[in-house]
Protein backbone atom coordinates (compact mmCIF):
# COMPACT_ATOMS: atom_id res chain seq x y z
CA UNK A 1 0.00 0.00 0.00
CA UNK A 2 1.26 3.43 -0.93
CA UNK A 3 0.95 5.30 2.35
CA UNK A 4 1.25 8.78 0.84
CA UNK A 5 -1.86 10.76 1.71
CA UNK A 6 -3.29 8.00 3.93
CA UNK A 7 -4.37 8.09 7.58
CA UNK A 8 -2.35 6.05 10.06
CA UNK A 9 -2.35 5.27 13.78
CA UNK A 10 0.81 4.66 15.82
CA UNK A 11 0.41 3.45 19.38
CA UNK A 12 3.28 4.19 21.74
CA UNK A 13 4.17 6.93 19.29
CA UNK A 14 5.48 9.44 21.82
CA UNK A 15 8.91 7.80 22.09
CA UNK A 16 11.22 5.04 20.90
CA UNK A 17 10.11 2.76 18.08
CA UNK A 18 6.72 4.44 17.77
CA UNK A 19 8.15 7.94 17.47
CA UNK A 20 10.65 6.83 14.82
CA UNK A 21 7.80 5.23 12.88
CA UNK A 22 5.60 8.30 13.16
CA UNK A 23 8.43 10.44 11.80
CA UNK A 24 9.01 8.13 8.84
CA UNK A 25 5.29 7.92 8.04
CA UNK A 26 5.11 11.72 8.04
CA UNK A 27 8.14 11.82 5.72
CA UNK A 28 6.31 9.42 3.37
CA UNK A 29 3.32 11.75 3.19
CA UNK A 30 0.95 10.08 5.64
CA UNK A 31 -1.05 11.70 8.40
CA UNK A 32 -0.43 10.18 11.83
CA UNK A 33 -2.41 9.95 15.01
CA UNK A 34 -0.11 9.23 17.93
CA UNK A 35 -1.80 7.30 20.72
CA UNK A 36 0.07 7.12 24.00
CA UNK A 37 -0.49 7.47 27.71
CA UNK A 38 -1.72 10.83 29.02
CA UNK A 39 1.52 11.09 31.01
CA UNK A 40 3.64 10.83 27.84
CA UNK A 41 5.12 13.65 25.77
CA UNK A 42 2.68 12.85 22.97
CA UNK A 43 1.23 16.35 22.67
CA UNK A 44 4.66 17.94 22.34
CA UNK A 45 5.85 15.23 19.96
CA UNK A 46 2.84 15.67 17.68
CA UNK A 47 3.38 19.43 17.61
CA UNK A 48 7.02 18.92 16.62
CA UNK A 49 6.01 16.65 13.72
CA UNK A 50 3.82 19.28 12.06
CA UNK A 51 0.25 19.67 10.96
CA UNK A 52 -0.18 16.07 9.76
CA UNK A 53 0.38 14.69 13.28
CA UNK A 54 -2.12 14.64 16.14
CA UNK A 55 -1.98 13.21 19.64
CA UNK A 56 -4.74 11.25 21.35
CA UNK A 57 -4.20 10.08 24.94
CA UNK A 58 -5.00 6.39 25.17
CA UNK A 59 -4.21 3.39 27.35
CA UNK A 60 -4.37 0.30 25.12
CA UNK A 61 -6.00 -1.70 27.92
CA UNK A 62 -8.96 0.71 27.95
CA UNK A 63 -11.25 -0.19 25.04
CA UNK A 64 -13.08 3.14 25.20
CA UNK A 65 -9.85 5.09 24.84
CA UNK A 66 -8.76 2.79 22.02
CA UNK A 67 -12.05 3.39 20.20
CA UNK A 68 -11.54 7.14 20.58
CA UNK A 69 -8.03 6.93 19.11
CA UNK A 70 -9.21 4.88 16.11
CA UNK A 71 -12.12 7.27 15.55
CA UNK A 72 -9.72 10.22 15.62
CA UNK A 73 -7.42 8.50 13.13
CA UNK A 74 -10.41 7.93 10.82
CA UNK A 75 -11.57 11.55 10.74
CA UNK A 76 -11.51 13.03 7.27
CA UNK A 77 -9.82 9.99 5.72
CA UNK A 78 -10.21 6.25 6.38
CA UNK A 79 -7.66 4.59 8.65
CA UNK A 80 -5.36 2.56 6.39
CA UNK A 81 -2.41 1.53 8.57
CA UNK A 82 -1.80 0.71 12.22
CA UNK A 83 1.65 0.38 13.75
CA UNK A 84 1.27 -0.91 17.28
CA UNK A 85 4.36 -0.39 19.46
CA UNK A 86 2.76 0.31 22.85
CA UNK A 87 3.84 -2.12 25.54
CA UNK A 88 5.66 -2.54 28.82
CA UNK A 89 8.28 -4.65 30.54
CA UNK A 90 8.78 -5.85 34.11
CA UNK A 91 10.75 -8.52 35.90
CA UNK A 92 8.74 -11.60 36.90
CA UNK A 93 9.88 -15.08 37.88
CA UNK A 94 7.77 -18.09 38.72
CA UNK A 95 9.76 -18.37 41.96
CA UNK A 96 11.85 -15.53 43.35
CA UNK A 97 15.46 -15.89 44.50
CA UNK A 98 14.31 -16.14 48.13
CA UNK A 99 11.96 -19.01 47.28
CA UNK A 100 8.75 -16.99 47.42
CA UNK A 101 6.19 -17.33 44.65
CA UNK A 102 6.33 -15.04 41.66
CA UNK A 103 4.23 -11.90 41.36
CA UNK A 104 1.11 -13.09 39.54
CA UNK A 105 -0.44 -9.63 39.58
CA UNK A 106 2.53 -8.12 37.75
CA UNK A 107 2.53 -11.05 35.31
CA UNK A 108 -1.14 -10.37 34.54
CA UNK A 109 -0.53 -6.64 34.14
CA UNK A 110 2.26 -7.20 31.61
CA UNK A 111 0.21 -9.73 29.64
CA UNK A 112 -2.80 -7.44 29.76
CA UNK A 113 -0.83 -4.50 28.34
CA UNK A 114 1.21 -6.35 25.72
CA UNK A 115 -1.16 -9.08 24.54
CA UNK A 116 -4.66 -7.89 25.37
CA UNK A 117 -3.59 -4.40 24.34
CA UNK A 118 -2.59 -5.74 20.92
CA UNK A 119 -5.95 -7.46 20.57
CA UNK A 120 -7.86 -4.36 21.68
CA UNK A 121 -6.16 -1.96 19.30
CA UNK A 122 -6.21 -4.37 16.38
CA UNK A 123 -9.83 -5.48 16.72
CA UNK A 124 -11.04 -1.88 16.82
CA UNK A 125 -8.74 -0.84 13.97
CA UNK A 126 -9.75 -3.85 11.87
CA UNK A 127 -13.44 -3.09 12.36
CA UNK A 128 -12.77 0.41 11.04
CA UNK A 129 -10.61 -0.78 8.13
CA UNK A 130 -13.14 -3.43 7.09
CA UNK A 131 -15.45 -0.69 5.79
CA UNK A 132 -12.77 0.93 3.63
CA UNK A 133 -12.86 0.86 -0.15
CA UNK A 134 -10.28 -1.42 -1.73
CA UNK A 135 -7.01 0.14 -2.85
CA UNK A 136 -4.81 -2.17 -4.91
CA UNK A 137 -6.67 -5.14 -3.44
CA UNK A 138 -6.46 -4.21 0.22
CA UNK A 139 -8.29 -2.19 2.82
CA UNK A 140 -5.64 -1.84 5.49
CA UNK A 141 -2.39 -3.05 7.05
CA UNK A 142 -1.44 -3.69 10.67
CA UNK A 143 2.11 -3.99 12.02
CA UNK A 144 2.52 -5.31 15.55
CA UNK A 145 5.51 -5.46 17.88
CA UNK A 146 6.70 -8.63 19.59
CA UNK A 147 10.31 -9.23 20.71
CA UNK A 148 13.01 -11.82 20.32
CA UNK A 149 12.11 -12.59 23.94
CA UNK A 150 9.11 -14.35 22.42
CA UNK A 151 11.55 -17.05 21.28
CA UNK A 152 14.41 -16.84 23.81
CA UNK A 153 12.93 -15.45 26.98
CA UNK A 154 15.54 -14.79 29.63
CA UNK A 155 15.42 -15.44 33.36
CA UNK A 156 13.10 -12.89 34.95
CA UNK A 157 11.16 -12.28 31.72
CA UNK A 158 8.21 -14.59 32.40
CA UNK A 159 5.57 -11.93 31.83
CA UNK A 160 7.31 -10.14 28.98
CA UNK A 161 8.30 -13.30 27.09
CA UNK A 162 4.89 -14.91 27.49
CA UNK A 163 3.07 -11.80 26.32
CA UNK A 164 5.32 -11.30 23.30
CA UNK A 165 5.09 -14.99 22.40
CA UNK A 166 1.34 -14.48 22.46
CA UNK A 167 1.64 -11.59 20.01
CA UNK A 168 3.79 -13.70 17.68
CA UNK A 169 1.35 -16.59 17.92
CA UNK A 170 -1.63 -14.35 17.24
CA UNK A 171 -0.09 -12.98 14.04
CA UNK A 172 -0.87 -15.80 11.59
CA UNK A 173 -4.28 -16.31 13.20
CA UNK A 174 -5.14 -12.64 12.73
CA UNK A 175 -3.82 -12.58 9.17
CA UNK A 176 -6.02 -15.53 8.26
CA UNK A 177 -8.96 -14.13 10.19
CA UNK A 178 -8.74 -10.79 8.38
CA UNK A 179 -7.94 -12.16 4.92
CA UNK A 180 -11.60 -12.01 3.92
CA UNK A 181 -11.55 -8.31 4.84
CA UNK A 182 -8.43 -7.71 2.71
CA UNK A 183 -6.43 -6.58 5.75
CA UNK A 184 -2.82 -7.71 6.22
CA UNK A 185 -1.11 -8.34 9.57
CA UNK A 186 2.63 -8.72 10.25
CA UNK A 187 4.71 -8.52 13.41
CA UNK A 188 8.23 -7.24 14.00
CA UNK A 189 10.25 -8.96 16.74
CA UNK A 190 13.01 -6.48 17.64
CA UNK A 191 16.17 -7.42 19.45
CA UNK A 192 18.13 -4.98 21.59
CA UNK A 193 17.05 -1.54 20.43
CA UNK A 194 18.38 1.87 21.44
CA UNK A 195 15.14 3.07 23.00
CA UNK A 196 14.39 4.98 26.23
CA UNK A 197 14.07 1.61 28.00
CA UNK A 198 17.84 1.08 27.57
CA UNK A 199 18.95 4.71 27.47
CA UNK A 200 19.54 4.89 31.22
CA UNK A 201 21.95 1.98 31.33
CA UNK A 202 25.66 2.54 31.99
CA UNK A 203 27.98 2.32 28.99
CA UNK A 204 29.56 -0.89 30.29
CA UNK A 205 26.14 -2.53 30.62
CA UNK A 206 25.19 -1.48 27.11
CA UNK A 207 28.49 -2.87 25.86
CA UNK A 208 27.80 -6.15 27.62
CA UNK A 209 24.39 -6.38 25.98
CA UNK A 210 25.70 -5.74 22.48
CA UNK A 211 28.61 -8.18 22.84
CA UNK A 212 26.25 -11.04 21.99
CA UNK A 213 25.01 -9.46 18.76
CA UNK A 214 26.92 -11.07 15.85
CA UNK A 215 26.60 -8.30 13.25
CA UNK A 216 26.29 -5.42 13.50
CA UNK A 217 27.54 -5.58 17.10
CA UNK A 218 25.48 -2.68 18.41
CA UNK A 219 22.00 -1.77 19.57
CA UNK A 220 19.40 -1.49 16.85
CA UNK A 221 18.28 1.98 15.86
CA UNK A 222 14.60 2.93 16.19
CA UNK A 223 14.59 4.13 12.59
CA UNK A 224 15.60 0.62 11.49
CA UNK A 225 12.37 -0.60 13.04
CA UNK A 226 10.50 2.25 11.33
CA UNK A 227 11.99 1.36 7.94
CA UNK A 228 10.85 -2.24 8.31
CA UNK A 229 7.37 -1.22 9.46
CA UNK A 230 6.97 1.04 6.43
CA UNK A 231 8.32 -1.69 4.12
CA UNK A 232 5.68 -4.09 5.46
CA UNK A 233 2.98 -1.52 4.76
CA UNK A 234 4.33 -1.00 1.24
CA UNK A 235 4.77 -4.68 0.30
CA UNK A 236 1.38 -6.16 -0.48
CA UNK A 237 2.53 -9.79 -0.36
CA UNK A 238 3.91 -9.67 3.18
CA UNK A 239 1.29 -11.16 5.45
CA UNK A 240 1.12 -13.37 8.53
CA UNK A 241 4.85 -13.13 9.25
CA UNK A 242 6.82 -12.39 12.40
CA UNK A 243 10.10 -10.82 11.30
CA UNK A 244 13.13 -10.74 13.60
CA UNK A 245 15.11 -7.50 13.61
CA UNK A 246 18.08 -8.38 15.78
CA UNK A 247 21.45 -8.56 14.00
CA UNK A 248 21.30 -12.38 14.24
CA UNK A 249 21.19 -12.17 18.04
CA UNK A 250 19.98 -15.16 20.06
CA UNK A 251 19.46 -14.30 23.71
CA UNK A 252 21.32 -16.26 26.39
CA UNK A 253 19.42 -17.51 29.48
CA UNK A 254 20.41 -14.41 31.47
Amino acid sequence: MDINGKSTLVTGGASGLGLATARRLIDLGASVVIADLPSSQGKEVAASLGERARFVPADVTDIGEVENAVAEASLGSPLRALVHTAGRGGSVRLVNKDGSRGDGDLFATIVRTNLLGTFNVSSVAAASMAGNELIAGERGVMVWTASIAAFEGQIGQAGYAASKAGVAGLTICAARDLATKNIRVCTIAPGLMDTPMLAGLRDDVRQSLTSGVPHPARLGEPDEYAKLACSIIDNGYLNGETLRLDGANRMAPR
